[in-house]
């Protein structure tokens, strides 16, 4: 339940901070008539990620046997690569996103009442999308009831959050809220790297050179409460696969090497800005 609650009260968040961007920048252009085609487009968005959601979980539960593990295994590393992804632009665009929005905002206002439906629409859409396919690969990674427990949790909190930020004098450090809850989903995207490595190996995808580096069940059982906690959070197995293991510590290899270059990049473009 805890990663379907930090994922889409991280997704969930983004989005209602981008439409009260938009809606602050339309207060301030006092054109508060078009804010029923931003409300139009971001419940659209929603509506339209719901049945995304739908559809991606409908094949993993008609699917048995050697499909529904190589299903599996496709679906998490597909949600792993994604959530890279969103992870990587979000440390480049995160000081710049208000300032894109408003220009974008400035723009779609001069235009009809659709401009600024497509601009919510699509900004709330890759939200949903995302979260859709972390949700199924959360799922298949532990129970289906928790994980819909956690999104709705997750999503009723970034409401909460969202509100208070733009209705109230209420203000949220969003710089270390995104790097906490950056560094707990580099951790899940690790675990669901393995988890899919996993899956191929059993499908005989991908070979185990060495069946178990280690077994420690004996200490934590994956199948206990704990077990499973850690399981559907972090990937833990507690007998893995020498490529598992591999597979794991490669993709924090890559996430410390490629943020330090977003880093160096960013600083860059800050010092050229100056």
């Amino acid at each position: 339940m805890l990663p379907s609650y930090l994922l889409s009260l991280r997704e969930g968040l983004e989005a209602a901070l981008i439409i009260g961007i938009v809606l602050g920048a339309l207060r301030q252009m006092r054109r508060r008539e078009l804010a029923p085609a931003v409300w139009a487009g971001a419940f659209s968005a929603v509506a339209v990620s719901a049945v995304a959601a739908l559809m991606l979980n409908a094949p993993g539960m008609l699917l048995e046997d050697e499909a529904e593990e190589v299903f599996e295994g496709i679906t998490m590393l597909l949600a792993a690569g994604i959530l890279t992804w969103m992870i990587f632009w979000m440390s480049r665009q995160a000081r710049n996103i208000k300032s894109n929005l408003e220009a974008g905002v400035q723009r779609a206002s001069q235009g009809s009442k659709w401009s600024l439906f497509g601009l919510a629409f699509v900004a709330v859409l890759r939200e949903g999308i995302e979260l859709a396919l972390f949700l199924t690969a959360a799922a298949l990674a532990s129970d289906a009831t928790q994980t819909l427990t956690g999104a709705l949790l997750g999503l009723g909190t970034s409401i909460l959050l969202g509100w208070s930020l733009f209705a109230t004098t209420v203000r949220l450090d969003l710089r270390r809220f995104f790097q906490v809850t950056g560094i707990l989903l580099i951790l899940f995207a690790a675990g669901l790297v393995a988890h899919g490595v996993h899956e191929f190996n059993e499908v005989g995808w991908i070979p185990g050179v060495i069946e178990h580096v280690w077994d420690v069940n004996p200490v934590l059982d994956e199948n206990s409460t704990f077990g499973q906690i850690f399981k559907a959070l972090f990937g833990y197995n507690g007998n893995p696969s020498l490529t598992e293991v591999l597979a794991y510590v490669a993709y924090f290899a890559v996430i410390l090497v490629g943020l330090r270059e977003t880093g160096k990049l960013s600083a860059r473009e800050a010092v050229e800005q100056a």
